[in-house]
């Protein structure tokens, strides 16, 4: 298997929402809150999954605002479509990936991301993508899990190799934050540590940034 391909087994995505039920229920709120909170104008979702974001942008989206969403596994599109479809969210989500946004150029007023860069095959390619399609005075959310340190980090790095196989590419130990301050294509602005979740996956990290244009 390449790099660049991720095996969808429609296991994974009929389990995910049953898995994630403590999570989104108890945990998540405030987070999707802060990703959502405000938006206007023209909105992408990358790594739309099944849809646990378009409850929180029923209640704090601005009227008039366009959300489009990407998603490149079949089985998580089907079902962000059924959460869509429940919804009065005016939201539009086409089968793709984040390495290749099917978009012009500064399309966008806000680009969002939870969850999603530990399971892609390259970030920097990714955020190139979002610097891309962001217009000039866009904003860029984000949302994550990262490694943790000391022994929870070790313990992760030893679960990886099967967690990933098991979990949609999803990878335990990735360093996000070093990758997102070290690319050229968007700027950080904003950015906090958070200790969310339980064991293997406790520390996450939430920010803003904003496309740095050439």
């Amino acid at each position: 298997m390449s790099r660049d391909d991720i095996r969808f087994h429609p296991a994974v995505a009929a389990l995910y929402d049953p898995i994630q039920v403590y999570f989104e229920r108890f945990q998540a709120p405030p987070h999707r809150t802060y990703l959502a909170n405000g938006l206007e104008g023209t909105v992408l979702e990358i790594g739309v999954g099944t849809g646990a974001m378009v409850p929180y942008y029923e209640d704090t989206v601005e009227d008039g605002t366009r959300i489009y969403g990407v998603e490149p596994d079949p089985g998580m599109w089907r079902r962000s479509q059924a959460a869509i479809e429940e919804r009065d969210v005016p939201m539009e989500v086409i089968c793709g990936r984040g390495e290749r946004l099917p978009f012009d150029d500064g399309t966008f007023d806000y680009v969002l991301e939870c969850g999603l860069f530990c399971s892609v095959p390259s970030i920097d390619t990714v955020l190139d993508e979002i610097g891309r399609v962001l217009e000039p005075d866009g904003e860029f959310r984000f949302f994550d899990h990262v490694r943790s340190n000391g022994l929870l980090g070790y313990s992760q790095d030893a679960l990886t190799p099967l967690w990933r196989r098991i979990g949609g590419n999803c990878h335990l130990d990735r360093r996000i934050l070093p990758t997102l301050e070290e690319n050229d294509s968007v700027r950080i602005e904003t950015v906090e540590r958070r200790r969310v979740g339980h064991w293997p996956i406790r520390t996450f990290v939430r920010g803003t940034a904003t496309p740095v244009k050439r």
